[in-house]
């Protein structure tokens, strides 16, 4: 595989992982990094630093900001983006092999598909019982934690691609090793509970 491939190829999953968790964040931090010449793009992707991009990319960030913050209001925006979030990373990656043969660029988006519909479903599946709590502080931590991690995935995927395989890699093993050890521990609460 050849350094340009695996740079691409790196910028693509770390973004559609990026995506899955906040599209928003990760479309208006890839804008900027373009804009002001931070990190360079893919030509195809060139578009995301229009200021017309990233100023709707904010108000659609600003609106999910402020709603993520409620709890179960915030859950009905995750689904709801349950379709949206992987169909705009696969169409993103789709750009970002403009120079491959079609066949190939289909492959990769729906590859990175996948992977922006896993990083989506794991986050969805350990926020779910941070939402259930009484208090509202757990919930607008988990959001901010995602947006932090998100524009920090979202650089390192415009920065240092081939890293940022390793770091997706990392990433959706530990949310899946707390997805499981989480669905485990309610298993044998309800269990405990339904035996009393």
């Amino acid at each position: 595989m050849s350094s340009a491939t695996l740079q691409a190829l790196g910028l693509a999953v770390a973004m559609s992982c990026a995506a899955g968790f906040r599209l928003y964040t990760t479309v208006v931090v890839l804008g900027l990094l373009q804009r002001f010449g931070i990190a360079r793009l893919p030509a195809s992707l060139s578009l995301l630093g229009n200021p017309i991009v990233i100023v709707i990319a904010l108000a659609l960030y600003a609106v999910e900001f402020f709603i993520d913050k409620i709890p179960y209001v915030g859950s009905v925006w995750n689904a709801v983006h349950t379709f949206i979030r992987p169909a705009a990373a696969a169409l993103l990656s789709y750009g970002v092999f403009s120079s491959a043969p079609h066949q190939w660029r289909v492959l990769a988006a729906l590859l990175v598909g996948g992977i922006a519909f896993s990083s989506h479903g794991l986050k969805t599946a350990l926020r779910t019982p941070i939402e259930a709590s009484p208090e509202p502080f757990s919930t607008s931590a988990m959001s901010l934690g995602e947006d932090g991690l998100t524009a920090a995935l979202a650089w390192v995927a415009a920065a240092h691609p081939v890293m940022a395989i390793i770091i997706v890699a990392a990433l959706l093993g530990t949310m899946l090793y707390l997805t499981v050890k989480l669905y485990r521990t309610f298993r044998s609460i309800l269990g405990r509970a339904a035996r009393v």
